[in-house]
């Protein structure tokens, strides 16, 4: 504890203790040498001692008895000094408010500024725009400066004000204001290339760099290390170059927070072999340092030298901090290895790093990719004051683990506690919308999006699009790409979305479309425009897409041949697709269904039973739809105790059926004529059967005859799909073979009731590249 000096008091023992209390920060001590000063009277003589409580006082964030020690100061009127010293005090405590109020009090009281007054009020004000305050007070201060003709030859004024306009977000008028500076020295040039580069003008700071060079003024560490992280983002690697070779004829390689800058600039150009031998080479390196070099494998995504550097950090004795945690911890997660995530949350846990914002982050990030929610919502539970990235990670967590009714929960109580949503945080809640086909939500997005001016951002167009086709309103989507910047994802995701509707030709225009307006196709482009050509029966088409496909050596591409499997095993081209399949390398589990698929399709039963036998002996692992191809193939083979098999089982893999699993067994009971089975099966199903499964028993009676079971299935399908014309047409005709006249009449009252029309068949023709579609009527 430091001793108050023993009386009698003199300014100058005074104030060299409030000097040592403000590096050890003690307030008690600290009052009671400003009562020792009152009482001897030596801070009413002494400006020094009172810029030195002023000083102290602030850093405490103390600014009642700031306040107190200006107020009751007799020579506070007679200079601008102690205004002076506690606006610059407060601006450096993080109080800029308080630091202009302290000026504008200054006006008021009559006191007249000097040389000193506008920087330090210049400076608070600067800080106040970083701290999202409007800069109205800065330009009355730049105002009131020059009508005083304190700015003329000032170059701390000068420098600070060049600082206030880059914090504005106006690099014009910063540049304007160096420009008309008499006298400059290297802050200013630093200023000016600071101001720049805030504002995204790299080229401009190049310049600026270049010419502050040409004039005699030599770059200095501050000067350097702003350029290089920018030409690292910027990928200016001619620049960059330049930069470090600066950096050597300068004699400043061996500064440590240099070699940083240019290790991750380094690896953000992608140049490890540039970025390891400047790290290897450094004489002295901290904690920086690593998570530069860490940051680089990170960057390029070579996971595993993640991992090797952060053993190699821990052997040299470097303690890991936050940052170091939170780079690890997702190329953690890309390797797959959970226990040492594990190994590493533990670590933050015994080092009281676990409430760090990044690290929780990251944590939760990991605990939720590796299936761990319930890990990953204690962890967000337990931050105290969690930040948009916290809250967009917990609720992309959710929207993509099947909890999307708790993401959207979570969206409301986000702004509930004052944080505003960003472009990421409906990116990640879109595409629960389509998941759940909540139509309803989605649009409320899409208002909430309009009202914040967010319909600019390409990502969140792109989201709504894909949103919006999921959900079958592909009109809506429609308008949305016709309003919107557009690139790959945006084409594809439409063409994409039109080829699993009844508007298939659609995808061919946007196929067309999409070379026209330049964007270059990709995987996905050729996967929705076949197969749309496969549902359009547009095979010409096809083949043109797959001789593309040949040429750019794109038709082995897993995606893309099954997806040419898919278009000639529905245009009855088996021998096609058999080349093809048996040119893929690596046959997933599609390849094998696609064609198991196509060979029952089209009658050739024993074929496609004998490829689901060779799929097994291929050790590729059934899923619901192989077992979907294989009893289709069944019931129309009329495979009954075959198709009994293989539902068994299916159910022994643990494979729960689904709905189509039921309407196959269904279909193949019923085309057997063994329909009260069929009905059995329906009424012991585990969940209510859909459209599909009635659907199936309504047609195998309408084959056999059976109106009773024909009238239960079909008050089925009036309830689940009542505009489908086709279910009431079927019994209809049921009724009507069966001399029922008056039941037949019933159901196209009934149809008109409900003004059910018949869905119009349209047909298509091909005008030289493009395909017309037309309806009956159609000139």
């Amino acid at each position: 504890m430091l001793p108050v000096p023993a009386s009698p008091f003199t300014a100058a023992s005074l104030h060299e203790l409030v000097l040592r209390l403000h590096q050890c920060g003690g307030g008690l001590l600290l009052h009671r040498a400003h009562a020792a000063a009152i009482v001897s009277g030596a801070l009413a003589a002494s400006l020094p001692l009172a810029g030195a409580l002023l000083l102290s006082y602030a850093s405490l964030r103390d600014v009642h008895s700031a306040r107190l020690v200006l107020r009751h100061h007799p020579l506070r009127l007679r200079s601008a000094f102690l205004w002076n010293s506690l606006s610059r005090a407060l601006a450096s405590a993080a109080l800029p408010a308080e630091a202009l109020r302290v000026y504008n009090r200054m006006v008021r009281s009559g006191v007249p500024p000097d040389d000193r007054t506008f920087p330090f009020a210049l400076h608070a004000a600067a800080a106040a725009v970083a701290a999202g305050e409007r800069p109205d007070k800065g330009l009355e201060l730049h105002a009131a400066a020059l009508r005083r003709g304190l700015l003329l030859a000032d170059v701390f004024a000068g420098n600070t004000l060049v600082t206030f306009y880059a914090a504005c977000g106006r690099a014009a008028d910063a540049r304007r204001v160096f420009d008309e500076m008499p006298a400059r020295d290297v802050v200013s040039w630093n200023s000016l290339v600071s101001a720049l580069l805030a504002n995204g003008m790299l080229e401009d700071a190049q310049r600026v760099v270049v010419r502050m060079m040409r004039s005699g003024v030599p770059a200095n560490v501050a000067s350097l290390v702003s350029v290089v992280p920018a030409c690292g983002t910027e990928r200016k690697e001619g620049f960059g170059l330049c930069i470090h070779g600066l950096v050597l004829k300068s004699g400043l390689d061996s500064v440590v927070n240099l070699g940083n800058a240019l290790i991750d600039m380094y690896g953000k150009f992608g140049d490890l072999e540039a970025a390891m031998r400047l790290f290897n080479g450094m004489p002295e390196r901290n904690e920086v340092s690593w998570n530069s070099a860490i940051g680089c494998f990170v960057h390029t995504g070579i996971y595993e030298d993640v991992l090797e550097m952060f053993r190699a950090m821990l052997e040299h004795g470097v303690t890991p901090g936050s940052v170091t945690l939170s780079s690890l911890l997702p190329a953690l997660v890309d390797l797959g290895c959970f226990h040492l995530g594990k190994e590493v949350h533990g670590y933050s846990v015994r080092r009281a790093m676990e409430s760090d914002i990044f690290i929780a982050n990251s944590l939760m990030d990991m605990y939720a990719k590796f299936g761990s929610l319930e890990k990953a919502s204690a962890i967000f539970g337990k931050i105290d004051a969690p930040n948009v990235v916290s809250w967009n990670a917990m609720i992309a967590n959710l929207a993509q683990n099947g909890a999307e009714s708790e993401a959207f929960r979570l969206f409301i109580e986000m702004q509930k506690n004052g944080e505003c949503p960003n472009a990421f945080t409906i990116v990640n809640l879109l595409p629960a919308c389509s998941r759940v086909a909540s139509l309803k939500m989605g649009k409320q997005i899409h208002a909430w999006s309009i009202r914040r001016s967010l319909m600019s951002d390409l990502f969140i167009s792109n989201a709504l699009i894909d949103a919006y086709a999921k959900c079958g309103q592909l009109s809506l989507a429609r308008n949305i790409f016709d309003r919107s910047e557009k690139d790959d994802v945006s084409y594809n995701t439409l063409i994409v979305g039109y080829s699993q509707s009844s508007c298939c030709f659609e995808s061919l225009h946007l196929f067309e479309q999409m070379r026209s307006a330049g964007v270059e196709y990709d995987a996905v482009s050729f996967m929705g425009c076949l197969s749309a050509c496969a549902n359009l029966s547009a095979f010409k088409q096809g083949k043109e897409i797959h001789g593309v496909l040949v040429r750019r050596l794109l038709s082995t591409h897993p995606f893309l041949a099954n997806s040419l499997l898919d278009l000639y095993t529905k245009g009855g081209m088996l021998d096609t697709a058999l080349r093809i399949f048996n040119r893929i390398t690596q046959k997933d589990v599609a390849s094998w269904n696609t064609m198991i698929l196509g060979y029952g399709m089209l009658g050739q039963h024993g074929v496609a039973l004998e490829l689901f036998d060779l799929m097994e002996d291929d050790g590729v692992d059934y899923d619901h739809v192989s077992y979907i191809a294989v009893l289709s193939a069944c019931s129309h083979g009329g495979l009954v105790e075959r198709g009994k098999k293989y539902f068994s089982q299916m159910l022994a893999q643990n494979i729960k059926p689904q709905q189509m699993h039921y309407a196959c067994m269904v279909d193949l009971l019923g085309r057997a004529g063994q329909l009260s089975e069929s009905a059995e099966i329906i009424r012991n199903m585990p969940f209510r059967a859909n459209s599909d499964v009635w659907g199936t028993l309504l047609g195998s009676c309408r084959i056999h005859g059976n109106i009773e079971l024909a009238r239960w299935a079909a008050e089925h399908l009036f309830e689940l799909k009542p505009e489908h014309s086709g279910y009431y047409t079927l019994l209809m005709n049921m009724y009507a073979e069966a001399g029922m006249w008056s039941e037949a009449y019933e159901i196209r009252t009934l149809m008109k009731s409900r003004k059910v029309q018949k869905d119009p068949a349209y047909s298509w023709v091909q005008n030289g590249n493009k395909l017309q579609a037309f309806l009956v009527g159609d000139a």
